[in-house]
């Protein structure tokens, strides 16, 4: 069952005076109340490498299109008022149908 962030990564993320682009796809998931096990998924990488992307760790080029553009999608359906997800379900179900067609680029691990 997915969980909530931690407050001390909530506390981190909201507080990063220049936050990279984990720390960016972070705060869009938590706003959005997406669980990272669920975000994970979609990105093509573990919940760990998610997690380490969060807390500011490498991210490979590879990855930073599809990360840009996930993080794109989340403000515009939060600002249509899609987002953000009031329950686990929902949150489950948005990330499953934005897959492929909206979210398509490589599916490559880091």
């Amino acid at each position: 069952m997915p969980t909530k962030y931690s407050t001390d990564l909530v506390e981190s993320v909201l507080g990063a005076e220049k936050p990279g682009l984990g720390q960016e796809l972070a705060k869009v998931c938590i706003e959005a109340n997406l669980p990272a096990v669920y975000v994970a998924k979609v990105l093509g990488v573990t919940r760990m490498t998610l997690h380490t992307w969060f807390r500011g760790g490498n991210i490979r080029q590879a990855k930073k299109e599809r990360i840009n553009l996930f993080i794109d999608l989340i403000d515009e359906d939060t600002r249509k008022g899609v987002l953000p997800a009031k329950t686990f379900k929902d949150a489950k179900e948005y990330l499953k149908a934005m897959g492929t067609p909206r979210l398509s680029t490589d599916t490559q691990e880091g």
